[in-house]
């Protein structure tokens, strides 16, 4: 008997009773046996908070992706052995490998996003600098930085590993550390995977701890640092958001819920087109992969009435190629529920649906899996339900989660907005058309309702990841029904476990908290160029003066000619003068930036690498023949890249004319080497 450990306070702990068995689903046998009794709760938040929490805190950005990098390359090595053990839960190769590399993949997404959207650096600064006062001498920027609790992360169990890696990328990245509880049904794939984190010793001791089995009472034990995501049924994300804890502590809660997705097949996409045959297969993929428990799945498939019965034939003809049975038999394309209790649940939800229409495919009740136990085995045919009155509410409110789907009529893109809105909020929903009035019409009325929509057709079939595949650069939730939060999202997702705060001061003390530097702050102007300058000798505020250097009639002249760039305010005087910005030929933007880098620019081989690129350009005085140019340049944000040998110079670029009135600014993006060791 092997029963599932947690690792908690630093150490692998056995729970104090037997617990309670976990079946395979396909042969009905005991895998495991789970329970949390005896295992502390309140001290495994306080260890993460005390332990985990300062370990992160002290790494950067840069370091934090880079371990998210090397534990996706570990876990990576060891799919073989987690394919395996997911076949257990029902899952065939396809819907492991959809799993587990998924939830890789989201390891990986999030070492790369913070790796170049973020800062090598402990926090963010988030926004331009906000003046708040006339005279320059009070600012304010807004600073995000981690959150001084635990991510309590409680997982489905349609998803043993995605789930838990989804949540765990972005709060490992933010520097928060995370509480793993995984659903039990399937909690073996997931102890395992959790395992092979502990083991690999890759992340921080504390950053990560798992619990399995019942929650008890680990929500008595959250402060108002800590947060929760949950992803499950909306009844349950009902009863833990509205816990005490979570209520009197204000303790930020992210739900991903039920979700009644629909897909809708445009009226232009008539049998023998490309986008029907790409809805039928959708359609039928959605219901088959994970067996139809993917919280994304199409529950409701929205078809013109006049194509209903061209639908139904077409999905019909394909889901009669499904194979369901064993997934360790090659020939098998659909596995078995997670467990028999999950099969009576999809049942009793069927027998509602059923009041609304007939089942167009399958037998709910009876099934012949090949090489397995109909009996002890969780397995269910594909059901294909069809309610030719789309305004009977049961498609609308009750979710099979399972291998089921419903074919419901529409009369124009006015009524599948409608329909779809009818899901009180959705994860995901998909168009399938060409027709770009009708997708635009449907996408801007449905959007409100969800969270993810895609729009499949001939020009993105061939690359599109479906209708329902998360992305780690987007945002996975929904509103309503769907629980009203959101996952991953890029960035979005580090800044849900960050709290963002308003810092006023002035300009020279908010250069010095933020170790970027503000305009009002003074320059330092040295004998040695800062391109002169190794990445780990530049200052925040080392400064280059260039010029003065006139810009004659000749230079506007010449560069016209040399660009082809002869817009008519730099060539015809007049025509120049009748604009209401100008008053008379002015000089090109583009001049005045190149006039500015041969101002600024040290023109020897050094520690300047490369220009890679212009941000915030803005020209904001017109500049005419006569006119003498200063450029002004700043070092205003260093950031070293880890293992790289060199970093990133960002700096504040102010060109101003004899007047000293500003005529462009910008920020100029350099590479910069390392001192040599």
């Amino acid at each position: 008997m092997v029963v599932l450990r947690s690792y908690v306070s630093g150490s692998w702990q056995s729970p104090a009773d037997e617990g309670v068995p976990l079946p395979d689903a396909v042969t009905g046998e005991e895998v495991a046996r789970i329970s949390s009794e005896g295992i502390d709760l309140g001290a495994a938040l306080e260890y993460g908070r005390r332990t985990g929490g300062p370990a992160l805190r002290e790494l950067t950005f840069h370091q934090r992706a880079a371990l998210l990098k090397a534990l996706a390359s570990h876990l990576r090595e060891h799919r073989d052995e987690l394919y395996e053990l997911s076949a257990r839960t029902g899952a065939t190769l396809g819907d492991s490998k959809f799993d587990i590399d998924g939830g890789i993949g989201v390891l990986f997404g999030y070492s790369s996003k913070g790796r170049r959207e973020l800062p090598n650096d402990t926090f963010l600064v988030e926004g331009a600098v906000e003046p708040l006062g006339k005279g320059g001498t009070f600012v304010g920027q807004h600073l995000c930085t981690p959150m001084r609790g635990v991510a309590v992360q409680i997982n489905a169990f349609n998803f043993p590993v995605w789930g838990p890696l989804e949540k765990l990328a972005p709060a490992f990245l933010a520097g928060m550390p995370s509480l793993v509880k995984p659903a039990s049904q399937t909690a073996y794939l997931s102890a395992r995977m959790l395992e092979l984190v502990v083991e690999s010793g890759i992340l921080p001791e504390g950053s990560v701890q798992f619990v399995c089995g019942d929650a008890r009472d680990l929500l008595d034990h959250l402060t108002e640092q800590d947060l929760v995501a949950f992803t499950g049924s909306a009844s349950t994300a009902q009863r833990l958001r509205t816990h005490p804890a979570v209520v009197g502590r204000s303790v930020r809660f992210n739900a991903e819920a039920d979700s009644l997705n629909c897909s809708i097949l445009g009226p232009d996409a008539a049998p023998g087109t490309q986008e029907f045959d790409l809805f039928v297969k959708q359609l039928v993929t959605e219901m088959t992969v994970k067996a139809g428990q993917k919280c994304t799945a199409i529950r409701r498939a929205l078809v013109p009435g006049s194509l209903m019965d061209d639908v139904e034939e077409a999905v019909r003809e394909r889901l009669a190629k499904v194979t369901v049975g064993n997934p360790a038999n090659a020939d098998v394309r659909m596995g078995a529920l997670a467990s028999l209790d999950q099969r009576e649940e999809v049942r009793r939800s069927l027998k509602a649906l059923l009041d609304a229409g007939r089942v167009a495919y399958g037998d709910p009740d009876h099934i012949s899996p090949v090489d397995a136990d109909a009996e002890r085995g969780a397995f269910m045919s594909p059901i294909l339900l069809r309610a030719d009155d789309p305004d009977r509410p049961e498609p609308h409110e009750v979710e099979a989660f399972g291998p089921v789907s419903t074919l419901l009529p529409y009369t124009g893109a006015e009524q599948a907005v409608e329909l779809a809105a009818r899901g009180r909020g959705s994860l995901a929903g998909s168009v399938v058309t060409a027709d770009i009035g009708f997708a635009r019409e449907v996408v801007l009325g449905i959007a409100p309702w969800h969270g993810r929509l895609l729009v499949l057709n001939g020009e993105d079939a061939k690359e599109s990841t479906g209708h329902g595949s998360p992305l780690p650069a987007l945002v996975h939730g929904g509103p309503g029904r769907a629980g009203g939060g959101e996952e991953m999202g890029g960035v979005r997702g580090v800044l849900h476990h960050m709290q963002r705060t308003a810092v006023q001061a002035g300009p020279a003390m908010l250069t010095a908290l933020t170790g970027r530097w503000v305009p009002g702050t003074d320059r330092t102007v040295t004998e040695e160029h800062p391109f002169r300058k190794h990445l780990e000798d530049l200052r925040v505020g080392d400064t280059a003066v260039g010029g003065p250097r006139t810009v004659t009639l000749e230079d506007v002249q010449h560069f016209a000619e040399f660009t082809g760039d002869t817009f008519y305010a730099h060539m015809d005087e007049e025509s120049a003068k009748a604009n209401p910005f100008f008053n008379g030929r002015v000089a090109h933007g583009y001049l005045i930036v190149s006039f500015a880098a041969g101002l600024f620019v040290s023109p020897d081989p050094g520690p300047v690498l490369a220009n890679y690129g212009l941000e915030n350009l803005r020209f904001l005085t017109p500049v005419y023949p006569g006119d003498e140019l200063t450029v002004t340049l700043t070092a205003k944000q260093i950031t070293p890249r880890e293992g790289t040998g060199y970093g990133e110079v960002r700096w504040d670029t102010d060109v101003t004319n004899q007047d000293g009135a500003s005529v462009a600014k910008y920020d100029v993006l350099t590479l910069v080497a390392s001192r040599p060791e």
